[in-house]
């Protein structure tokens, strides 16, 4: 079976693929200081109580630090005795082109979006993923990965402006009832939602039109059903997108090997 492990600047995701499903997902905080020893007593530990048993033989990672990668790869070649594929790294082909000025390089996680994105909805996509930054994905018709944007992610938005002004308290994002607040935690609420609501409509609308084509939005990561169920922001939503994204590399590089 497949480990896919997708590890983002907050958090990291395990999901053990048996070749048609995953079966589980499990999610921890990244730390770069974990060791290869902690990961595997975490991991086991999660598959004995969910009851999972699962014979891994392959390891895929996608990692936006690279400090952890290492003792990810040691991970997977001390406990399951495979050499991982590495997103990004050299014996790890993609399936897509990437065609972004040279010298650029991308991040692995925008790269296994794209790959997803193209392999369920075609060409010519705009993915917008919510995480610690919110980034907006420009995939071609021939499925190439052509650049995107990068904005702030909707709660680190709000941390900077938590402490940045010391009258502010911290606050979790929602949608408020109102545009207008009328206390400070509805007028932050407001400002974060709406303005994000304002940047996705209008990045995708200038991406569009700058391609000169209509292009389906496709949305992952864990706010997007937040905006989506305010307004009408994408076409699709996948919660699993990057770790679909990993199955389609891993068997694309399986099949070169082959």
């Amino acid at each position: 079976m497949l480990l896919a492990i997708d590890c983002g600047n907050t958090n990291t995701v395990f999901s053990i693929y048996d070749g048609d499903d995953f079966i589980a997902t499990w999610r921890t905080a990244t730390e770069w200081q974990r060791t290869a020893d902690q990961y595997y007593v975490w991991l086991t530990s999660l598959m004995r109580f969910e009851k999972i048993e699962a014979d891994i033989t392959d390891v895929i990672i996608s990692s936006t630090v690279p400090r952890v990668v290492f003792n990810l790869r040691v991970f997977a070649d001390r406990y399951f005795d495979t050499r991982p594929m590495v997103v990004g790294k050299a014996g790890c082909a993609l399936p897509v082109d990437v065609r972004v000025d040279a010298g650029t390089a991308v991040g692995p996680d925008r790269l296994v979006n794209t790959v997803a994105g193209h392999d369920l909805f075609g060409g010519d996509l705009i993915v917008v993923d919510f995480g610690t930054a919110t980034t907006f994905d420009v995939v071609a018709a021939d499925g190439a990965y052509v650049g995107g944007v990068i904005a702030p992610g909707v709660n680190l938005s709000l941390e900077a402006l938590h402490n940045a002004a010391a009258a502010l308290p911290h606050v979790d994002i929602s949608q408020p009832e109102h545009v207008v607040g009328t206390n400070t935690v509805a007028c932050m609420q407001s400002g974060v939602f709406w303005g994000y609501v304002g940047l996705v409509r209008e990045i995708c609308a200038r991406i569009k039109a700058e391609r000169g084509r209509d292009m389906r939005v496709i949305s992952t990561g864990g706010l997007a059903p937040l905006f989506q169920q305010a307004v009408d922001l994408f076409d699709e939503f996948r919660d699993d997108l990057t770790m679909h994204g990993l199955t389609v590399i891993y068997k694309y590089n399986k099949d070169l090997a082959d």
